[in-house]
């Protein structure tokens, strides 16, 4: 997943305006090898005159043939453009695999309700379970609208009632009743299927 939409990431940071993409790119430094149809001949011939004269560039995805025309400074601006380009994906694919976002990914919702399902957990993960959560809402939930927290057991457990309206006051309080939870509960073999029928119970919320 990703914070905003790739499409939308790509406008925001202008990769698609300033229009990097091979065939892009080929339309602006050349123009493409052209067929046409020789009726004596009876099948598509290629014009010969560019050979040798331009430097030529072979598509692999559909066999399409550029003939380069521009010179050296307008390549060496692409060059600059892709690298700008490749540094931008580089931080990007940094943020998107750091933090909360390593373990759950990105957030889009704005309403939504966090099952937890601990299981048969050692005291040990249970605790890493819980410090990784409580990353995830102070990092990303608290940057969306609503949420709510539901514990698969045997006696199903809610944070609220319903999803809640996201602030620091909620976030510290989600945090505070998620470190109050007990290491051991009855589980049974339908309670996670239970508590994901519970969450979305509720009409307001979107994942």
């Amino acid at each position: 997943q990703s914070l905003v939409s790739s499409s939308k990431w790509l406008q925001r940071y202008g990769l698609k305006r300033n229009k990097l993409s091979l065939s892009q790119i080929l339309s602006q430094i050349g123009f493409q090898h052209r067929k046409d149809y020789v009726t004596t001949l009876g099948k598509p011939v290629a014009s010969r005159y560019a050979d040798g004269l331009f430097p030529q560039y072979k598509r692999a995805q559909d066999g399409s043939v550029y003939n380069l025309t521009a010179k050296k400074e307008l390549i060496l601006h692409f060059v600059d453009c892709l690298m700008g380009a490749i540094e931008l994906y580089k931080q990007r694919m940094e943020w998107l695999t750091s933090e909360s976002r390593q373990i759950f990914g990105v957030i889009q919702e704005q309403c939504i309700v966090i099952v937890l399902d601990f299981g048969i957990a050692a005291p040990t993960e249970f605790d890493l379970c819980r410090d990784a959560l409580s990353m995830v809402l102070v990092e990303q939930v608290i940057q969306i609208a609503r949420f709510n927290l539901i514990r698969a057991a045997q006696d199903l457990m809610k944070w609220q009632q319903k999803c809640t309206p996201v602030s620091e006051h909620t976030v510290k309080s989600a945090v505070m009743w998620l470190w109050k939870l007990d290491h051991m509960t009855a589980v049974s073999h339908t309670s996670s299927a239970e508590a994901l029928l519970e969450a979305m119970g509720d009409e307001a919320v979107s994942s």
